[in-house]
């Protein structure tokens, strides 16, 4: 049986006083998920908050399909309790949050996201995004009409087209896939991803243990202004990361 742990981190950034960010890391239930909430001061907190909470009450399922099932419905009763508060807000800061989940049992998982917050894998030395951003500026990168390198400038670099607490029904993305004794995960919000290149994070990634790889990411984000919050997830095969710290103590890097 497969067995994942993770290290986790979460920073408001240089620039915002509020961490509008929510992470869950639950390593028995094999569920990680990040949540980058939007709407401004509270409606943001808020709307990751609930999110969070949702995906903490999915009970531990036995096969992935039914841990898979639980996420959805948690995910769509945030949705619910998000669209019920519309009428509070204003109709351009109404709380709405991206999501994106991992989820693990045995050798198989699936990541389920809406939104830009991401997830990338390292396998066999190569690392990819296996998430898609729901964003305006990947729209156009799809039709073509600009170049990838050109979305972080682009005046609508943050526009997102699909959330939690946006619309109903919720339409979240799945991808199925098996999992590999040395896969790697990174789930991160865009405060990590809009200031790390993927050759970067492939760096970081495949360099050293978890707790080192976190930091190091964290602190790369930081140096650089980090405007954004920022949250890390890093979720690793607990028998992999043994022999990483292991490794690392013969060796004597740090």
């Amino acid at each position: 049986m497969l067995t994942f742990r993770s290290v986790t981190a979460t920073h408001p950034g240089m620039v915002r006083q509020l961490n509008e960010d929510s992470l869950v890391s639950r390593d028995n239930a094999g569920l990680w998920a990040v949540a980058d909430g939007m709407g401004g001061h509270q409606a943001g907190d808020l709307a990751s908050q609930t999110v969070k909470r949702a995906l903490e009450h999915v009970p531990v399922a036995p096969t992935l399909s039914e841990l898979l099932q639980e996420t959805r419905k948690a995910i769509s009763a945030a949705n619910a309790e998000l669209l019920s508060l519309d009428s509070q807000y204003d109709p351009s800061r109404v709380p709405g949050s991206t999501v994106a989940v991992l989820l693990i049992r045995e050798d198989e998982a699936a990541v389920a996201w809406a939104g830009d917050s991401r997830i990338y894998r390292l396998r066999e030395g190569e690392t990819q995004q296996i998430t898609r951003d729901h964003s305006h500026v990947q729209e156009l990168i799809d039709q073509r009409l600009i170049e990838p390198g050109e979305a972080e400038r682009h005046p609508m670099a943050n526009v997102i087209t699909r959330a939690v607490g946006i619309e109903d029904p919720m339409d979240l993305d799945v991808l199925h896939f098996r999992v590999a004794l040395d896969d790697r995960f990174l789930l991160c919000s865009d405060g990590l991803s809009k200031l790390l290149t993927l050759g970067e994070i492939h760096d970081q990634l495949r360099s050293g243990n978890q707790d080192e790889a976190v930091r190091s990411l964290l602190h790369t984000a930081l140096i650089r202004g980090a405007p954004d919050n920022v949250t890390i997830i890093l979720v690793t095969h607990a028998r992999a990361e043994e022999d990483s710290e292991d490794m690392t103590r013969v060796t004597g890097i740090s």
